[in-house]
């Protein structure tokens, strides 16, 4: 019998393990990348025999497989992808592939923010409670690779829309969806609509005994939700008790609610680990998650108390000259700058410098416009091209500074900056104009922030 041929897409960390997967399932492989190959993916494929190549992609073998899986970094609308669909090969996610060896249990977080840190959150709850438990997705290895080589019981996954956008018979056991804001609507033709669609795959192939968690009072999910059906339980989370609402904060105790049909919890807002009205919100789903899986109430106390948080969210760097600088790089689209806003304390006057800028996705300011009025004294621009942000906040701040590197940028910020102030870095935006990545962008901050820590220090 002739080998299924296998075509992987992408040379990173899913098509890599993709590769191997199917690989393991006799299938004859072939990886292509258009970029370059990292030297220890490249490593892994030689160690495997399997066949790459990277800087360019050979069509015709390609257009010979069976099915492809496609990293989901690479857009629909790349030439050979639109090859490959035109001659009726299907093709699929990382996550669709996995899913089709493993009878585990699957917790899928999506969301337009605070998907990472539920994601990290839910997985601590689980391990501090001796499930063996895999992390995958956007965050943690590859699942494919772990199906392969390093099977798990659960998987708390963390899916992009781009993730969505190829999955077909996967299903989750536990689907989260946080909010649902506008980002990325340079792959979808700017059209809002097409962005809510992909996100709300989550919901295909849910049955009666799967779970739907969610924002209550986000209003984008609950349009959408008069429009589509599913048979999974839903359970709805907010601040506020409201009707059918699974968890919420008692306002006559502030204590933090979770609630299932197993399951009831009550623990103190305050020993939360996670401040800000954001971090609630992604403790609620993540309790929630546990408490769908039977996890023993103190086990989920205890880890919702004690987690650590994700670098490059609203991450201490350091305080300077009675300057606190804080990392958030990871506020990619405006709404998670709105929340990272939102947690700042509000003093007698103005005593954020904000850094905004890099690659803009389609953004709208105007979310933000009402707390930058309130909270913001100076708003330095770190971009290759400001001229947006300039021309929708000129005149609504004190002082706005244009900058092109980070090294201007946080010389801007120390200028700007008294005793008492915070230097917030909550971009809006993505990385990709002046740094490889929102964590490259963060890390190099932080660097720039400890060198001039070093230099009061001396």
């Amino acid at each position: 019998m002739e080998k299924k041929r296998l075509v992987v897409l992408g040379g990173g960390e899913s098509g890599v393990g993709a590769a191997i997967l199917g690989k393991d399932k006799g299938m004859d492989v072939f990886l292509s990348d258009m970029g370059t190959i990292a030297p220890r993916y490249r490593e892994m494929l030689e160690a495997e025999g399997i066949e790459w190549e990277d800087g360019s992609h050979s069509a015709q073998r390609i257009l010979q497989a069976d099915e492809v899986v496609k990293s989901p970094g690479i857009p629909p609308t790349a030439p050979i992808v639109r090859q490959i669909v035109e001659k009726g090969i299907p093709v699929i996610s990382e996550i669709e592939f996995a899913g089709r060896y493993t009878d585990a249990k699957m917790v899928c977080i999506t969301g337009s923010n605070g998907k990472t840190t539920t994601t990290m959150l839910t997985y601590h709850i689980l391990k501090t409670a001796g499930i063996n438990v895999g992390l995958a997705g956007n965050v943690g290895k590859s699942m494919a690779l772990q199906v392969a080589r390093d099977p798990h019981d659960v998987y708390v996954i963390e899916l992009s829309s781009f993730q969505l956008e190829n999955m077909y018979d996967f299903k989750a056991n536990v689907a989260v969806m946080l909010n649902i804001t506008p980002d990325h609507l340079d792959r979808y033709e700017y059209k809002m609509q097409n962005y809510i669609n992909a996100k709300f795959r989550i919901l295909n192939n849910l049955t009666p005994e799967d779970a739907f968690v969610f924002w209550q009072d986000d209003p984008v999910i609950q349009s959408q939700l008069a429009q589509v059906t599913t048979e999974a339980r839903m359970y709805p989370f907010a601040e506020h008790v409201e009707r059918d609402t699974h968890a919420y904060v008692d306002d006559s105790d502030g204590e933090l609610v979770l609630s299932t049909s197993a399951t009831s919890l009550r623990m103190p807002r305050a020993e939360l680990s996670l401040n800000g009205l954001h971090n609630l919100y992604n403790s609620m789903a993540a309790g929630l998650s546990a408490c769908l899986l039977d996890i023993k109430k103190d086990d989920i106390r205890r880890a919702l108390s004690d987690f650590d948080g994700v670098e490059h969210r609203l991450e201490y760097v350091a305080d300077i000259d009675g300057v606190r600088y804080i990392n958030d790089s990871k506020a990619t689209n405006v709404n998670s700058c709105w929340y990272a806003l939102e947690s700042m304390p509000e003093g007698q006057k103005p005593g954020i410098v904000l850094i905004l800028g890099g690659k803009d996705k389609g953004n709208d300011y105007s979310e933000i416009e009402q707390l930058v009025s309130r909270k913001v004294k100076t708003i330095v621009c770190m971009g290759k091209d400001n001229t947006k942000l300039l021309g929708f906040f000129t005149g609504k701040v004190p002082e706005i500074v244009d900058t092109h590197s980070l090294e201007e940028a946080v010389e801007a910020c120390r200028k700007a900056a008294s005793p008492g102030d915070t230097v917030l870095l909550s971009p809006c935006c993505a990385s990709f104009d002046l740094f490889n990545s929102y964590e490259q962008r963060g890390t190099l901050f932080k660097e720039a922030v400890m060198a001039l820590k070093n230099k009061e220090n001396r």
